[in-house]
This record gives C-alpha cells, sequence and structure tokens, in this order.
C-alpha cells in the first residue's frame, strides 16, 4: 500500500456516498470509526430531472451514443458526489487532508451477475477520478465486481456492515433495507451472515405514483392506503420465479421495472384504478419482505427498516400486519438514521479496503471466499 494510503488509513474519518436504484438523489455521510460506526454529519443532493431520465433510460435500454451518454452521465453524477462531499466537510468544519477516504458507490445501470458467460458483470457509472481532482481526497469505487470476479453476486454487499453496527451476540437480528431494491440481512445469533435481495423495494411503486401523480414517490404511503390491493394482480406479481430462488441472489432494474409490469397489468388490471395498483405495489413490496423474513428469518423477533421505504408509513404497517410476532421499527431507533445506514456503509467499505481487509461475505453474495472489494484512486 503507497505511503499515502496508509498514512490516510490513520484517520477514522471516512465519507461515504449513495445512490441507488431509486434515483433520487445522492446520500453521504461522515462517519467515525473511532470505536464503532458513528455518523457525524448526513447530507443529501436531489437529482435533476434530466440527469435522472438519462439514468433511467441508461438502466433500462441504453440506444444511441450509450457509452458516449454513460460517461458524461458518470460526470455528472460524480458533481453531484462532489457537492454533497463539500455539504459534509462544512458541517464537520474539516479539511479534505483530514479524511482518510470517500466509499463511492456509483450508479448501477446493468446488474448480471453470473450470466451470459457464466461470470456475468456489474456496472456502476462513476468516475473516481474526478471525484479525487474535485475534492483532494482518496476515493474507493468499483466496489462490487472483485466479487463478482470470484464467482459472486456483487450484490448485497451491506450485510458484512449491518452485522458490525445491527449484530447481537445470542440472538437473531434481522435488517431490511428498502431502497429501489429490498435487500434483507439475517444476523445469526451464532455470528452467521445470510443477505440477499428480497425483490423490488421503492422503484415500482415511485415509478407508478410518478406516471399517474407527477410526484416522484407516494409520501408516507398515503395514496397507496387510500386504494384497495388487486388480489389477482399480487398474486401474479409474486409468482414471478425470482421470488422463490434460493439465495445467494441479486436483482435490480434489470428485472423489476415497468416492462415486467406492464404484462401483468394487461391480465390482471386492465380497468382498475390506478390508486388501486398503487395499493397492490405496495402490499406486493411488503408481502415479497415479509416472505423472506419468514422463510429465512424465523428466529428473529425484530425487523429493523432502513432506506426510504422506512419513511413509508403504510408500507411500514403492512409489514406489521404481515409479520405478526415481529417487531418492526426504524433503524433509528438503534441511533442510525434509515436513510444514512446505506451511505455508512459504503463508508465502512472504503475502510475495509484502505486496511486490506474483506468487504464481501461469501455466505451472503457465494464468491469463492472472501475478497477485499474496490480500486482506490489516490488524492
Amino acid at each position: 500500500m503507497p505511503n499515502a494510503i496508509a498514512q490516510a488509513a490513520q484517520s477514522p474519518l471516512y465519507i461515504g456516498l449513495m445512490s441507488g436504484t431509486s434515483l433520487d438523489g445522492v446520500d453521504g455521510v461522515l462517519v467515525d470509526f473511532s470505536r464503532r460506526a458513528q455518523v457525524l454529519h448526513h447530507a443529501s443532493c436531489s437529482f435533476d430531472a434530466a440527469l435522472r431520465a438519462e439514468l433511467l433510460d441508461l438502466n433500462t435500454a441504453g440506444g444511441r451514443d450509450e457509452l458516449h451518454r454513460a460517461a458524461l452521465a458518470a460526470n455528472a453524477l460524480v458533481r453531484h458526489y462532489a457537492q454533497v462531499v463539500q455539504q459534509l466537510l462544512t458541517a464537520a468544519g474539516a479539511r479534505a487532508g483530514q479524511i482518510a477516504a470517500i466509499g463511492a458507490h456509483g450508479q448501477t445501470v446493468r446488474h448480471r451477475p453470473r450470466m451470459f458467460d457464466g461470470t456475468g458483470y456489474t456496472l456502476q457509472l462513476n468516475s473516481p477520478s474526478l471525484l479525487a481532482e474535485l475534492t483532494g481526497i482518496t476515493v474507493v469505487a468499483d466496489l462490487r465486481s472483485r466479487d463478482v470476479a470470484a464467482g459472486g453476486q456483487g450484490a448485497p454487499l451491506v450485510p458484512a456492515f449491518h452485522q458490525s453496527v445491527f449484530g447481537q451476540p445470542g440472538e437473531t437480528a434481522l435488517v431490511l433495507n428498502i431502497g429501489g431494491i429490498a435487500n434483507l440481512s439475517v444476523l445469526g445469533e451464532d455470528g452467521s451472515v445470510l443477505g440477499f435481495d428480497t425483490g423490488t423495494g421503492n422503484a415500482l411503486m415511485d415509478g407508478w405514483c410518478l406516471k399517474h401523480t407527477g410526484k416522484s414517490y407516494d409520501e408516507s404511503g398515503q395514496w397507496a392506503a387510500s386504494g384497495r390491493v388487486l388480489p389477482e394482480l399480487l398474486a401474479a406479481m409474486l409468482g414471478d420465479p425470482y421470488l422463490a430462488q434460493e439465495p445467494p441472489k441479486s436483482t435490480g432494474r434489470d428485472l423489476f421495472h415497468p416492462g415486467w409490469l406492464e404484462p401483468h397489468l394487461q391480465d390482471h388490471a386492465a380497468q382498475a384504478a390506478a390508486v388501486d395498483v398503487q395499493a397492490t405495489l405496495t402490499e406486493f413490496t411488503a408481502a415479497s419482505c415479509a416472505h423472506a423474513v419468514q422463510r429465512f428469518g424465523r428466529n428473529g423477533r425484530e425487523l429493523l427498516v432502513c432506506g426510504g421505504g422506512a419513511l413509508n408509513t403504510h408500507l411500514m404497517q403492512r409489514l406489521a400486519a404481515l409479520l405478526p410476532g415481529v417487531t418492526v421499527a426504524s433503524t433509528a431507533e438503534r441511533g442510525l438514521p434509515p436513510l444514512e445506514v446505506e451511505a455508512a456503509a459504503f463508508a465502512w467499505l472504503a475502510r475495509q479496503c484502505l486496511l486490506g481487509l474483506p468487504g464481501n461475505r461469501a455466505s451472503v453474495t457465494g464468491a469463492s471466499g472472501p475478497r477485499v472489494l474496490g480500486a482506490i484512486y489516490p488524492a
């Protein structure tokens, strides 16, 4: 490890940046790892409509000049990242030189592990060199590819961090992240870790809400709560083969996108009111998450929820109703607000990389073993 990076690794301060499948913007945190991960500051930056539309198109279609557009979208994304970094430094009264590294996830536009040639790929738009130039801070990026190269899914990567923060000796802890896609971590009482993507999170709900109300999300789930669930549509969606697959498994907008939804609507909800479809999409997310808990987290008595879904009151109520005997609560009750958890995980992954420690869990991703994840771009 070069001397500059070795010196940086001595600092307990790291920044984590996350822009997820919800495509709503960037969340960033400044984390102190002196003891257990302590988030000192949180900042965010929304995507403008043009960037969001471009990222969504690159994720689902691509089209003409795809490589050119992807490169420019990565630059635009990183300028948002740099803005969030500056907000964090200002809030903390800190200098760039005090930060060990930035863990920058990038924006996933394709996720196809183990497909095509047996290895497949995962692709996150990012320009870590530009981010290092704009911030003057070492950047750790490309955090999924090594796991994929080792035969893994490359996702989810957060369960190892969940264990470090939420794991409880002698009891099973359950953590559910509901972003655009939802993933469950089962932290066993014996120290074992299982994790996988359960299916769609907010992505289908948000897309439907935007299409029919002009709002980017259903605040607190109020619109969905005013509709009725369509049983045939719900059953058809719950019949998707992905939900029955055994872990390790991961998914994304490559599967759960409007084109996936459209045939279900044509077959089972052609004349349905838009609000009833929204109610059913919310129930689909709640039910697929609840089924995963019932199947793989039976010993857990508390489900901690993070991500934007934790702010959807109706969704949280449906999870609680579908999981009798399980207390459903926000991670905020354990000291880490739900919009900070995933960004903090990528700060932790950056630290693991600089320290030469594994960031994956083979029991989660299916990789052939533990691997140091990420590529380092020195300040």
